[in-house]
């Protein structure tokens, strides 16, 4: 497919000068556009066709509701738990806890999508439990935009993190290697900022707990705490089990909830995918969503095709295999942590990323949406390889042929 019919335009920015630039946007609070030597940001827009984005806004809608119907089919169900490669530490809490109401499972999360070059859109994953990106989206991507002459559709992004978190009221937001760790710190401190609360940052590592009660280093009890800490590995780390306590028991509220890791699993995906083609649960509508946006994920490799392997819980590209048409390893990310040896594995059928020329080859472009508060509301880009990992750059998405519409 040549450039010029592609639902993607790549305006490309790198004959401005970087230094300033990058001066700005670490002013803005994107610390992080140059990582050491490496340029993390592509100086550049990729622009979205409007009827695409509509159509992608709508594909999240739909895909939100089918989810977190599934999540509310699994919840309880011992032997699916199992199924979606949630650790056995965590089944108590899960039961014990609440459901949230319909559509607020999650408050801050992030759909992963293959949109091709043809427009097709389809689903690779929902991080519904510690997305990152927050920055890029919210701060980065409506001032390069901006400075392009592009409509961004990130702008009320600010809006529903204040609405999400003014309902849920944290006192605390944490991550590890806070103050050193700058993607996860800077995140944690944009969310603060965005809430207008009054919130502590804090690490991760400096907390402790004692017969249920949260304290960090300066023995502050914490009560209500948002962190950027992957509930799965509750079943690995030291103290895990004390942290699953100190929610079962109603010391600590943790956000995102105890039940967004049913919705992180991408064991979810194949769940559903599996209750669609025995005619199970979902409606006609929300059948024809499946069948539109969602690709065949299995438990077991059993297809004819490409396919890719990756973990229930892989995170930024660790673990995923991509398999050609004869079922032998085509590529495997060798950067990211494979969590493959410690939880289940899923396949699903390849998808085409759309790819775009750059000054640094051609690259496939990744489409996140975030959805915060229940809405979709903010685009993140990435590109990269095949595989989009740790190394992949950051790129701002812009929309044409919406600029009369609010976003």
């Amino acid at each position: 497919m040549s450039p010029a019919d592609s639902v993607f335009e790549y305006l490309d920015q790198s004959g401005l000068e970087r230094a300033p630039r990058v001066e700005q946007l670490h002013k803005l609070g994107f610390t992080w556009a140059d990582l050491e030597d490496e340029e993390y940001w592509l100086d550049a827009v990729a622009v979205m066709r409007g009827e695409t984005y509509k159509e992608l806004e709508e594909a999240s809608v739909k895909l939100w509701s089918i989810l977190d119907k599934a999540v509310r089919y699994v919840h309880r169900r011992h032997d699916l738990y199992d199924l979606l490669g949630i650790p056995p530490v965590l089944w108590q809490m899960l039961d014990d806890t609440p459901l949230p109401e319909p559509g607020l499972i999650s408050r801050y999360a992030r759909f992963d999508f293959a949109v091709a070059g043809d427009g097709t859109i389809k689903l690779l994953e929902l991080n519904a439990d510690t997305p990152t990106g927050y920055v890029e989206a919210s701060i980065a991507t409506p001032w390069i935009c901006g400075q392009a002459g592009i409509s961004s559709r990130n702008n009320g992004m600010k809006e529903q993190l204040a609405a999400a978190w003014g309902i849920e009221q944290p006192d605390t937001a944490a991550c590890v290697a806070y103050g050193t760790h700058q993607e996860d710190s800077g995140t944690i401190e944009a969310l603060v900022a965005h809430s207008g609360l009054d919130i502590r940052c804090v690490d991760c590592l400096d907390l402790w707990i004692d017969e249920g009660t949260v304290r960090d280093a300066e023995n502050r009890i914490i009560k209500r705490m948002f962190a950027l800490y992957p509930k799965e590995w509750m079943a690995v780390d030291d103290g895990g089990e004390a942290l699953a306590y100190a929610i079962e028991s109603g010391q600590l509220q943790l956000f995102n909830g105890p039940h967004s890791i049913l919705l992180q699993s991408k064991g979810l995906i194949a769940a559903v995918w599996g209750m669609y083609e025995l005619g199970l649960l979902f409606s006609e509508e929300e059948r024809r969503a499946i069948a539109s946006y969602i690709l065949p994920t299995y438990n077991k490799p059993v297809f004819s095709g490409s396919f890719v392997s990756k973990s229930v819980f892989g995170r930024e590209g660790g673990s995923v295999r991509i398999f050609d048409d004869s079922g032998a390893l085509e590529l495997a990310d060798e950067d990211g942590f494979d969590s493959s040896v410690l939880f289940p594995t899923v396949y699903q059928k390849r998808a085409e990323l759309a790819r775009i020329q750059t000054p640094e080859g051609e690259l496939h472009l990744l489409t996140g949406m975030f959805v915060i508060n229940g809405v979709p509301c903010g685009l993140l880009g990435r590109a990269g390889g095949p595989i989009t990992g740790n190394a992949s750059h950051f790129i701002a998405l812009g929309v044409r042929g919406l600029e009369d519409e609010q976003g």
